[in-house]
């Protein structure tokens, strides 16, 4: 079955790094775009970053441009988050999401995702 598994959160100091990773399995990694999102307490879940399945592409919330950093490895069928400079802002539950990219449903241009299949979460706090 299709799973999406984040990993890589926990507790860090601002100013500090984080690298979140998203272990895909039971579809084909590379037919789909990859994102992240993230929700903290009391809040919608926000769009954070995504990439095309082919890596030539991403995009990314202004709240974390040229902080954040999204990839992935087709071969390993993991994407990646890797978060420099967190803020206490930055607490939230992050999720990886898949869309099909075949159907277009990550289109770069208005950065709207659709996803398809979303992984379970995992928490990031950043204390100040």
């Amino acid at each position: 079955q299709v799973q999406l598994v984040e990993s890589g959160g926990g507790v860090v100091q601002a100013g500090g790094s984080l690298r979140l990773s998203c272990a895909a399995s039971g579809f084909t990694f590379s037919n789909y775009a990859m994102g992240w999102f993230r929700q903290a307490p009391g809040k919608e879940r926000e769009f954070v970053a995504a990439i095309s399945w082919s890596s030539s592409k991403t995009n990314y919330a202004d709240s974390v441009k040229g902080r954040f950093a999204v990839s992935r490895d087709n071969v390993k069928k993991t994407a990646y988050l890797q978060m420099n400079s967190v803020k206490p802002e930055d607490t939230a539950v992050y999720y990886c999401a898949a869309a099909n990219a075949r159907e277009g449903k990550y289109n770069v241009a208005t950065m709207e995702f659709r996803a398809d299949y979303w992984g379970q979460g995992t928490q990031v706090t950043v204390s100040s």
